[in-house]
């Protein structure tokens, strides 16, 4: 099985919400322990919208097609035998921003 780190960028066949149709969509990884599961912050091409969502600076880096925002706000646990492959990794400064989001989402715990 393989793992993955923080911050790596996979392409993923994210389940829909009603009804078992899939489509093949990247996000990124925030965090994975090892067992068959990952957790994972949506990667969109839409706009930054709102104050959890972290626009990348360096998206090709990334392995990435288009400029994209991550949405920290929208996480998913999904089984590992969707990621359809592996696209790249953020850089320092995405690294950074993605960090300090995560750090304001969570203060209030």
């Amino acid at each position: 099985m393989t793992n993955y780190q923080p911050g790596d960028i996979v392409l993923i066949s994210f389940p829909y919400a009603a009804g078992g149709k899939t489509k093949n969509r990247p996000a990124m990884v925030v965090m994975d322990t090892g067992d068959a599961d990952v957790l994972l912050a949506r990667v969109t091409t839409q706009a930054h919208r709102t104050a959890h969502d972290v626009a990348l600076q360096d998206w090709q880096a990334a392995g990435l097609l288009a400029p994209s925002t991550v949405r920290m706000h929208k996480l998913a646990t999904l089984e590992k035998a969707l990621v359809r492959r592996r696209l790249g990794q953020l850089g320092g400064t995405d690294r950074t921003s993605v960090a300090a989001s995560m750090k304001r989402i969570y203060a209030a715990w």
